[in-house]
């Protein structure tokens, strides 16, 4: 039996997720309290958490960022009643798996949850498959394992989608990818046309990678079609 965690300070909200989901077959858990949610989440192990953005000491946008933080990959659906693209952003950036914006059905929920599930096995197996793999390329090296970036001997610190992001350049090295290939397979998300988000992410990539950012040598621009992470003449 799966165990989900929810985290939300409305009991009326509380009350129809645990209905729902335990007629689903989940084990359910609640908290009303952020730091008590992500206490739960941090010492106990779950399937699955659903997290209410607007919450007592601790909200749901940090407790998912402290979560990931401490390499706890449980999937994460967040709950918000801003419909704010910036919102959304924000909480897949730093981890979260999907979101849900406020007032939703029960039902949207259940299938939210069962589409991660299936994305997730794909990707537990590239991830079994990348476990004693550290992946060079020049002067660059990703340690997939402790989820480390050195470049030319220096670490550098990159956001979990910034290093998912260069992990999945860096494994296709010489190949030009798409933004839409790269929402699909590093955001797992449809942005509704906001592909703005691939390159916000890709200039933050190269300020942290990049001697010269301004003409990288790693991660180039392909005009009309996309990206392309290479390996420089002089590396």
């Amino acid at each position: 039996m799966k165990k989900v965690l929810i985290v939300d300070d409305e009991p009326s909200i509380v009350t129809l997720l645990t209905f729902n989901l335990e007629k689903e077959g989940y084990q359910v858990t609640s908290a009303s309290d952020g730091l008590e949610g992500y206490e739960l989440a941090l010492t106990q192990a779950f399937d699955f958490l659903i997290l209410d953005v607007m919450l007592p000491n601790l909200d749901g946008i940090e407790i998912t960022k402290k979560l990931r933080q401490e390499k706890i990959d449980t999937p994460i659906l967040v709950l918000t009643a801003k419909d704010d693209p910036i919102d959304r952003i924000l909480g897949l950036e730093i981890g979260a798996d999907d979101y849900l914006t406020k007032p939703f059905s029960p039902r949207e929920v259940v299938a939210r949850m069962k589409a991660i599930f299936r994305r997730m096995e794909p990707r537990k197996a590239a991830k079994s498959e990348e476990q004693e793999e550290k992946i060079i390329v020049g002067k660059i090296v990703a340690d997939v394992i402790n989820y480390q970036v050195t470049v030319d001997g220096q670490a550098v610190i990159l956001t979990p989608k910034e290093f998912e992001l260069l992990v999945y350049f860096m494994k296709r090295k010489d190949r030009v990818i798409d933004r839409d290939t790269l929402l699909d397979r590093i955001w797992h998300f449809d942005f509704d046309g906001q592909s703005r988000i691939v390159d916000v992410h890709i200039s933050h990539l190269r300020e942290k990678i990049e001697q010269d950012p301004k003409h990288p040598q790693y991660l180039q621009t392909v005009r009309g079609f996309g990206y392309k992470f290479q390996e420089p003449l002089q590396s």
